[in-house]
């Protein structure tokens, strides 16, 4: 059911003609109308990175609410509802402040040009400042040093998660340039976790780094964490930590849990907050398990996974994940946009899917037509077809294997769709 707040969203869309404009002025110039509540956050958080920032804040928010802390959370995009971006001292925000708010920074922009990232992330920074907290983790949209979040003059922490290419048509065509604008996060003085990083990325964040006095804790130097016997192994300075594998499926997320347990340690949480990050986190649409709804409810002999992720280093982490599930005839049902990568998306986890179903993303008009996705997958080495709908392509597969494990895939807006179809 449409409510106000998608009333003024919609209203909201319509400020800039463009989706994507990186630029702080716009920014800067609302929040100084709004009494600049960036100012007035609880000590911030802020992550920035290609690959598992989302993951890495859900693990943290988990870790601290563990230890008794009320935490806020900025994070895009929504999956099923707009609500889910801002989080208020645990709290999704409620459906009355949200409009209230939204309405407030409409009228505090005057009809000026603002890009809706830009004006949401304005709105999600007021109702965080006035609601009070602990801590605020603040996710970056796109990049970061023009990102709308980067207007934090002093967090308590940055954290910067692997880089890989993705959004280059705003960001630069090489992963150097990609990690310059991602290092943009980085503050004078405040301490920088850096996840795993190519090389390139990681000598321009520590130039970075260095020219702005920041400590940087960085994997494989001033921590380690692998998976040993079961468990989750992390060691810093501090010492070790021996904690069960994160409630987060794949390889990739031991890493970011590692992200998650530097950044707790520097904010010196208590113990509870270690293994409270580990089982507590959750982080919808990655290689989430669906289990309930409608969608469930009509394959209930088979194992279904729904999965966001859209660039190569995604494909590669539902690869390791399949790889390490015990076999079962898996098939994959894929939506991608027409922005991305698809074919170094598909290529890691073809070994792994006996058929792949190409679909269009409802209600998306950058969706990648199903037929362009099908022939990308059948040259990345899938056996594919199209089918109209994921409710067909579904049908399709369990018709002939009611057993099947099935992964719908390929794009944050396809597992929206899926979550509010599910819901």
């Amino acid at each position: 059911m449409r409510q106000g707040s998608d009333l003024i969203l919609e209203r909201m869309m319509a400020l800039h003609p463009k989706v994507i404009d990186l630029v702080l002025d716009r920014v800067w110039r609302l929040l100084d109308a709004l009494g600049n509540p960036q100012d007035a956050l609880p000590p911030v958080i802020h992550l920035a990175g290609t690959n598992g920032k989302g993951s890495t804040q859900a693990m943290i928010r988990a870790g601290l609410e563990a230890d008794g802390a009320r935490v806020h959370a900025y994070t895009s995009p929504h999956l099923a509802r707009f609500h889910e971006r801002i989080r208020l001292a645990g709290d999704l925000i409620s459906e009355d402040l949200l409009s209230a708010i939204l309405d407030e920074c409409y009228d505090a922009n005057g009809g000026e040009a603002i890009t809706y990232f830009e004006i949401t992330t304005c709105a999600g920074l007021l109702a965080m400042a006035r609601t009070p907290a602990d801590y605020t983790l603040l996710e970056t949209g796109l990049g970061g040093r023009l990102d709308a979040t980067n207007v934090v003059a002093k967090p308590a922490l940055t954290i910067i998660t692997p880089i890989s290419l993705d959004h280059e048509q705003f960001l630069g065509d090489t992963v150097a340039k990609i990690a310059g604008e991602k290092a943009g996060i980085i503050k004078r003085g405040v301490p920088v976790i850096v996840g795993p990083q190519p090389d390139e990325a990681l000598e321009v964040i520590e130039a970075q780094a260095a020219k702005m006095g920041a400590p940087v804790i960085a994997y494989g130097q001033h921590w380690h964490v692998s998976e040993e016997h079961g468990r989750l192994v992390f060691q810093d300075e501090t010492g070790l930590l021996d904690l069960p594998l994160p409630a987060l499926p794949g390889a990739h997320q031991v890493q970011n849990a590692g992200a998650a347990l530097a950044a707790l340690r520097v904010l010196k949480a208590g113990e509870a907050a270690f293994e409270g990050a580990m089982t507590n986190a959750v982080w919808p649409a990655r290689m989430q398990r669906l289990r309930e709804g409608p969608l469930a409810q009509s394959a209930p002999e088979a194992e279904l996974w729904l999965d966001g992720g859209h660039n190569p280093a995604a494909g590669q982490a539902i690869a390791d994940v399949l790889a390490r599930l015990p076999q079962r005839p898996t098939h994959v049902i894929c939506g991608m946009l027409n922005t991305k990568d698809a074919g170094g998306f598909l290529r890691p986890f073809a070994p792994y899917a006996d058929s792949l179903t190409a679909v269009s993303i409802p209600g998306e008009p950058n969706t990648l037509p199903a037929e362009d996705t099908a022939k990308m997958a059948s040259e990345s080495g899938h056996t594919a077809q199209t089918a109209p709908e994921v409710s067909v392509a579904l049908s399709q597969i369990l018709a002939q294997t009611p057993q099947a494990r099935v992964l719908i895939c390929g794009s944050l807006y396809l597992a929206g769709h899926i979550l509010r179809e599910n819901g």
